[in-house]
């Protein structure tokens, strides 16, 4: 039996269309290797013959041991020689002596992950295709195949792989970005810094991080959330500094239509989105007293309410908080729940800013000039010893992050192999930071914080709304006409009032009213 049939008449010479291109269907993927795996050889020749006039590169097998050893060799040799290609995927027949169709695949999941398996079977039925499928089939076909079919099956296949090839890239790129290897400094804190990652990497503790803004809080929750049990699942990242408070607790929780003006749909929050994985909160010290004790409860249950709804959910979630300030104080202050700072401190991760570690400034540099340099394309290959040295006398107030950045400028910039102190920047040279610290910028001569230090042109009007300030100093104006003499003994503030002479034929003094309201309406008259 064969197990392609025979082609249809042929068209006329004018309609006649290339076997790969039947259907509009796309060609092969050059050198895409298939196995071919059958019991009968005139079946599995056949079927290779087919493919190879696809565009397919193909290799015949007549059992499932003899297919897993052929698979064994091919990865081998492409390790050992360039350019050589293992196999992306195996056609294979289900019934076979010895190692079975459903043999093969359980051995590829195990042993091969990134091959897929297209099946065939002269026997269909449901059943063996959903337990095929089951066992990591990407595709179930029964003989006699239909070239088209065939055809469909294999790309469809091919596919399949490709994303899988993709998705174990990404894996490996990220933990090779985010894993702990990433993290560079010999620094002692750094070091017990490790420590504790490894320690508190498998379990489900909460884990709390203090230090200034750039030191790498968010690539230590990464490292955790990369070296733990979680790691396939999502990690979720939000900064609660940057959501206003009234649209926060919809950022965590979510919310559902209608819970407030302009929710048109139900959302889910971060905590939901996070769920099975790990949450990432930074700036947890900007959060409201409100918000403060519904994350009490979330942490202490791991169920909450949605905006708007009475239904509860729960979540399984790893939560990883950071603060740029020190929560102690803040407890002491009274702008921090007590409660929550016991239940959040329960593995705490301090780490140092980049002023107290200058040991690793090297390394730091030299990392991020590979890494620079690769991203720009260009051939810098090491920092000169000038430069090193005025990087480790600068105070660097943005830490590991402006590292990073001078860094790339620096690559950006240079035009040798080397980067030298005149790729750096000028005020870094001087040992000055780039920018102005609060404490160094214009503050009132009262002694004001500068903080609160307003310029006077920026003050509100007071004969405007509130909402209104002047964006411009107002304008001089000349001095009224009464205060533009000196006020001295001899020129008083005010001149006298001139005397006026009584009219004739009328009393000098004022006129006395009839009645008292007219009296009461008429002014008196100012001694002079």
């Amino acid at each position: 039996m064969r197990l392609v049939p025979p082609p249809p008449p042929s068209p006329p010479s004018s309609q006649r269309q290339p076997a790969s291109r039947a259907g509009n269907a796309p060609q092969a993927p050059a050198n895409a290797r298939v196995l071919v795996v059958d019991d009968d050889p005139i079946v599995a020749e056949s079927l290779a013959e087919f493919l190879r006039d696809e565009g397919y590169d193909t290799s015949t097998a007549l059992d499932g041991n003899e297919a897993l050893t052929v698979l064994a060799e091919a990865e081998a040799q492409q390790s050992a020689v360039t350019g050589v290609r293992p196999f992306q995927l195996v056609l294979s027949d289900v019934n076979m002596p010895g190692a079975d169709g459903l043999a093969l695949l359980r051995a590829l999941a195990e042993r091969h992950p990134g091959v897929v398996a297209v099946m065939l079977t002269g026997y269909g039925t449901i059943e063996a295709a959903v337990e095929a499928v089951r066992h990591g089939a990407a595709d179930y076909l029964t003989k006699p195949v239909v070239d088209s079919e065939l055809r469909l099956a294999l790309q469809r296949a091919l596919r399949q792989q490709q994303l899988v090839a993709e998705n174990r890239t990404l894996k490996r790129q990220l933990e090779t970005r985010y894993g702990l290897d990433s993290i560079v400094g010999s620094d002692p804190r750094m070091l017990k810094t490790y420590d504790l990652v490894e320690a508190v990497a498998p379990t489900r503790t909460t884990v709390l991080m203090s230090g200034e803004s750039g030191t790498g809080k968010s690539l230590i929750a990464r490292a955790i959330h990369q070296r733990s049990p979680r790691k396939d699942k999502p990690f979720v990242e939000l900064a609660c500094g940057s959501i206003p408070e009234t649209l926060l607790e919809s950022e965590l929780f979510g919310h559902i239509k209608g819970a407030f003006t302009g929710a048109h749909a139900d959302k889910a929050g971060k905590f939901l989105a996070a769920n099975g994985g790990t949450l990432f909160l930074d700036e947890i010290n900007s959060a409201s007293p409100g918000m403060q004790l519904k994350l009490l409860r979330v942490l202490q249950e791991r169920r909450f309410e949605p905006v708007g709804s009475n239904q509860t959910v729960e979540v399984d979630v790893r939560v990883i908080l950071a603060t740029n300030q020190s929560l102690e104080d803040l407890v002491a202050q009274g702008r921090f729940r007590q409660d929550l700072y016991y239940r959040i401190n329960v593995v705490k991760i301090d780490l140092p800013p980049l002023r107290e570690r200058t040991a690793d400034i090297g390394l730091l540099a030299m990392h991020f000039l590979a890494e620079h340099a690769q991203a720009n394309g260009k051939a810098i290959t090491t920092i000169d010893s000038d430069a090193l040295d005025a990087l480790r006398r600068y105070p660097f107030p943005g830490n590991v992050r402006e590292l990073s950045n001078i860094i790339e400028r620096a690559v950006v910039l240079c035009r040798a192999d080397r980067i030298t102190p005149a790729d750096l920047p000028p005020a870094l040279l001087a040992g000055s930071p780039l920018l102005p610290t609060p404490a160094a910028s214009a503050a009132p001569a009262s002694g004001e914080p500068p903080a609160a230090f307003i310029p006077p042109h920026l003050h509100p009007s007071p004969a405007r709304p509130r909402h209104i300030s002047r964006t411009h100093p107002p304008r001089a104006r000349p001095p009224h006409r009464r205060h533009a003499r000196a006020r001295t003994p001899d020129h008083p503030r005010r001149p006298p009032r001139r005397q006026l002479e009584p009219r004739q034929g009328r009393p000098a003094t004022p006129h006395q009213p009839h009645h008292p309201l007219q009296e009461a309406q008429i002014p008196r008259p100012r001694p002079g």
